[in-house]
C-alpha cells in the first residue's frame, strides 16, 4: 500500500472506491482506506465512501433524519461539511440526532463516525446516547444521571457545587443545539417563493404534492428543538405553506378541505406572531368563504385582516375582497367605497411582500376586482373600462397568471353582454375557451357557467356563445387529487 497522503483529488478517490467495490470491499473498508491513505475524518471517509457530494449527503441525512420522530434534522451541503472537520476551528458539533441520522444514511453504526478526537471533545452526555445506541429526542433537555456513592449519600460542598455546573452545562449544551441552521431557513424561504410564484402559472395538481412535502418537512422541523427564531421563522413557512394548500384546494373545489388548511394557517400566524402573515391568511380564508357562498363571512375575515398593521399589498386585496362581498350582498355604495380604499392602500403601501406569487396582489389583480364589482352594481360601461386595463396591466407583468387573466376576460365578456354585444362577449372568451383542462380551476367554471343565465338575447352569436360555455363546462369536471398510494388526504 502506498504511504499516506495528506490529500487526494476527486478522480484519486472515484478511482480508489471504484477499485476496492471492485474487490468486494464494504463501505465501511473503503471509508477506513480513505482515511488511512487520505487522513481523512470519519464522517467525511464514509461519504466519500459512498461517492456523494455534500449536497447528495445533506439530502441523505435529511430524508433518514424524518424517519426518526421528534428527530428531524435539516441539513445542507454547508452544515456537512462543518459537522465533518469538527472539532477544527470554525466548524460544527453534530448533535447526537445528527450522528444517529448521518449513520441512518451511510447505514453504519454512530459510533464508526467518531474518532478519538471526537470523544475527546464530545460532552460525556452525548457520548452516553451515543455509545448506548439510544434514541435522542430533540423535544426535551437531556437528563443527567446523579453518580451515586457507595452510601446514596447526596453530594454536599464543592462536590455538589460541581454537580450543579456539571448540569448546567449539559442543559447549556443542549440548548445551544438547533436541528435547523440559517442556510436551511434561507431554503425554506427560497422553496416556499417559488411554489407561491408557480402556482400562478403551474397546473394545481402537480404543484399541490410539492406544496404539501414541504409542509410536511416545515412541520418535523417544528417538532425537533431551535431556538425561538427559528422556531417563528418555521412557524411563518408553515402559515404560508398552509395558506397556499388552502388556495388550491379552493381552486380545484375541495371548499370544506380549503377551510381546514385556513385554520391550520392561521394557528401558524398565532404562534408566529406576524402580522402580514395574519392578514394574508385572513385573505385566504375571505377568499374561500367567499366562493363557498358564505359572503357575510368573506367580509368578516376581510375587514378582520385589514385592523392589521402590514406591508406590502396585503392591505390592496383586503379592500379589494371586502369590496367583492359587499357587491354580492347588495351594497353597491359600500362596494365602491372599498374599491375607493383599495387604491388608497395601494398608495400607502410601503415595503415588498415577504413570499410573492400569490401572496401579492399586483395592480392588474385589483382591477380584476373593480370589474367584477362593477358589473354587480350594474355599470358595464365602467366594469369594461376596469377589465380593458387590468389586461394591460396584465400584459406587463413577468409572470401572466392564467387565472387571474381568466377571470378577467369573464367580467369583459360579461360587460359585453350586458350591453346586448354577444359577438364582442365571444371574441373576450376565446381565450377561457382555449384554457387546457388542467387550468381549468373551479372559480373559472363557475363564473363562466353564471354568465350564461344572462344571455337572454338572440342570434347566432348568442347561441354559439351558449353552446361552446355548456360544451367547456361539461369537459371541466373537478377533478380530484392523484395521491400517492398509502397517502392520506392532505
Amino acid at each position: 500500500m502506498n504511504a499516506p497522503m495528506k490529500v487526494g483529488s476527486k478522480t484519486d478517490r472515484d478511482a480508489l472506491r471504484t477499485a476496492l467495490l471492485a474487490k468486494g470491499a464494504s463501505h465501511m473498508d473503503i471509508a477506513m482506506e480513505m482515511r488511512t491513505r487520505y487522513r481523512m475524518r470519519p464522517r467525511e471517509a464514509w461519504r466519500h465512501a459512498h461517492g456523494w457530494t455534500l449536497q447528495e449527503a445533506a439530502d441523505r441525512i435529511t430524508q433518514a433524519s424524518v424517519r426518526r420522530p421528534g428527530e428531524a434534522v435539516a441539513a445542507d451541503a454547508s452544515l456537512v461539511g462543518k459537522w465533518e472537520k469538527w472539532p477544527a476551528p470554525s466548524s460544527r458539533r453534530p448533535s447526537p440526532a445528527v450522528l444517529f441520522s448521518m449513520a441512518a444514511a451511510y447505514n453504519c453504526a454512530p459510533t464508526d463516525l467518531l474518532d478519538l478526537d471526537d470523544r475527546n471533545s464530545l460532552p460525556d452526555a452525548d457520548l452516553q446516547i451515543i455509545s448506548g445506541m439510544r434514541g435522542v429526542s430533540t423535544d426535551s433537555p437531556p437528563t443527567v444521571e446523579v453518580p451515586q456513592s457507595a452510601t446514596a449519600m447526596e453530594p454536599i460542598g464543592p462536590d455538589l457545587v460541581h454537580l450543579a455546573a456539571d448540569e448546567s452545562a449539559t442543559w447549556a449544551a443542549w440548548a445551544e443545539g438547533s436541528n435547523v441552521g440559517d442556510i436551511a431557513l434561507e431554503q425554506l424561504m427560497s422553496e416556499t417563493r417559488a411554489l407561491a410564484s408557480d402556482y400562478l402559472t403551474s397546473d394545481p395538481l402537480g404543484l399541490f404534492q410539492r406544496t404539501r412535502t414541504l409542509r410536511d418537512r416545515v412541520f418535523s422541523l417544528l417538532e425537533g428543538h431551535q431556538y425561538p427564531r427559528q422556531s417563528a421563522d418555521l412557524y411563518v413557512y408553515a402559515g404560508y405553506l398552509c395558506g397556499l394548500l388552502a388556495w388550491m384546494s379552493s381552486d380545484l373545489g375541495q371548499l370544506r378541505d380549503a377551510e381546514t388548511q385556513g385554520r391550520t394557517a392561521w394557528l401558524c400566524a398565532e404562534l408566529a406572531g406576524q402580522n402580514d402573515l395574519r392578514a394574508w391568511v385572513l385573505s385566504t380564508r375571505s377568499k374561500v368563504a367567499f366562493w363557498d357562498g358564505r359572503h357575510r363571512d368573506a367580509l368578516a375575515f376581510a375587514r378582520r385582516g385589514a385592523t392589521y398593521q402590514t406591508s406590502g399589498s396585503v392591505a390592496v386585496l383586503l379592500a379589494c375582497q371586502e369590496a367583492d362581498a359587499w357587491s354580492e350582498l347588495g351594497a353597491s355604495d359600500e362596494a365602491m367605497l372599498s374599491i375607493s380604499r383599495a387604491k388608497e392602500a395601494r398608495s400607502a403601501s410601503s415595503g415588498q411582500d415577504l413570499i410573492g406569487g400569490v401572496f401579492a396582489c399586483q395592480p392588474a389583480r385589483e382591477e380584476n376586482y373593480a370589474a367584477a364589482v362593477h358589473l354587480r352594481a350594474g355599470r358595464p360601461a365602467d366594469a369594461l373600462s376596469a377589465a380593458e386595463r387590468a389586461l394591460e396591466l396584465l400584459a406587463t407583468q413577468p409572470v401572466r397568471a392564467y387565472g387571474t387573466a381568466a377571470q378577467i376576460h369573464i367580467s369583459q365578456a360579461a360587460a359585453h353582454l350586458a350591453t346586448g354585444e354577444a359577438e364582442g362577449a365571444l371574441e373576450s372568451l376565446t381565450p377561457v375557451l382555449a384554457l387546457p383542462p388542467d387550468q381549468r380551476l373551479a372559480p373559472v367554471t363557475r363564473r363562466l357557467s353564471e354568465l350564461t343565465s344572462s344571455m337572454s338575447m338572440g342570434g347566432a352569436a348568442s347561441v354559439g356563445l351558449r353552446a361552446a360555455i355548456e360544451e367547456w363546462c361539461v369537459n371541466s369536471a373537478p377533478r380530484r387529487l392523484a395521491l400517492s398510494p398509502g397517502t392520506g388526504a392532505a
